[in-house]
C-alpha cells in the first residue's frame, strides 16, 4: 500500500512543537472529544505528516510496518504528553503516572549525536531502537524539555468555547490555539452581549 493514501485522521496540525502537536491529536468537534489516532493508518499518517521535524529518519517502509503495538505506544505517549502539558499550562503538579509513562518512552529509545564525515561539520542523531520507537523517544524527550524548560511559561490551554487544544503563547496578543477558535470566542462574546441587550 502507498503511504500517501493514508488520511490524516483529522488531527489538527498547528505548527506547534511536536509534543503539543501529539497532545493535540485529541481534539474537540462541536464540543465532543475526537481521537485523531484511532487506527494504525492514522498513526502512520501523523508520523508521515510530521517526519521532516524528526531527527530520526522515518522512511515509508518504517511507517508502513506500524502495527497495533506501535499504535498503543503512540497513544500512551500522546496521553502522557497531554496530561503533562495540561498540568504545566495550568501550573499544577504533574501526575506521577503520566511522568512514569513519559519516562518509559524516553528510556526505550536512548539516542545520541555523532559527528558526520563530509564537507563541513554535521551531526547525525543515532539510536539503537527501530525508527518508530526512536521517533517516539524523541517526542518524549522533547516533552521533558518543554515542561521543564523556559517554554513552560508559554504553555496555554485554548480558552475558546469547546476547544481542548494547547499552544505556546509565542506572541503577546495570542489567546487561542488558532484563528477559528478566536472567531468562535468573539462570536460567543457578541452573542452574549446581544442576548443581554
Amino acid at each position: 500500500m502507498d503511504l500517501n493514501a493514508y488520511e490524516s485522521g483529522g488531527a489538527p496540525l498547528l505548527g506547534e512543537p511536536l509534543p503539543i502537536e501529539l497532545a493535540n491529536a485529541t481534539y474537540a468537534v462541536r464540543g465532543r472529544l475526537v481521537d485523531g489516532l484511532t487506527t494504525v493508518e492514522h498513526a502512520a499518517a501523523w508520523l508521515r505528516d510530521n517526519r521532516a521535524r524528526f531527527a530520526t529518519a522515518l522512511d515509508d517502509d518504517a511507517l508502513l510496518a506500524l502495527d497495533e503495538a506501535d499504535l498503543r505506544a503512540i497513544r500512551s505517549l500522546r496521553d502522557a504528553a497531554r496530561t503533562l502539558i495540561d498540568a504545566a499550562a495550568r501550573g499544577t503538579d504533574a501526575p506521577a503516572e503520566a511522568v512514569g509513562e513519559l519516562n518509559r518512552h524516553v528510556r526505550r529509545a536512548p539516542s545520541w549525536r555523532e559527528l558526520a564525515t563530509g564537507p563541513g561539520p554535521a551531526t547525525l542523531t543515532r539510536s539503537a531502537a527501530a525508527p518508530v520507537p526512536a521517533a517516539l523517544g524523541e517526542i518524549a524527550q522533547a516533552t521533558v524539555d518543554l515542561v521543564t524548560g523556559p517554554e513552560r511559561e508559554l504553555l496555554r490551554a485554548c480558552q475558546a468555547p469547546g476547544c481542548v487544544l494547547h499552544f505556546l503563547k509565542n506572541h503577546p496578543r495570542r489567546e487561542w490555539s488558532g484563528p477559528d477558535c478566536g472567531n468562535r470566542a468573539r462570536a460567543a462574546r457578541h452573542y452574549e452581549r446581544t442576548r443581554q441587550s
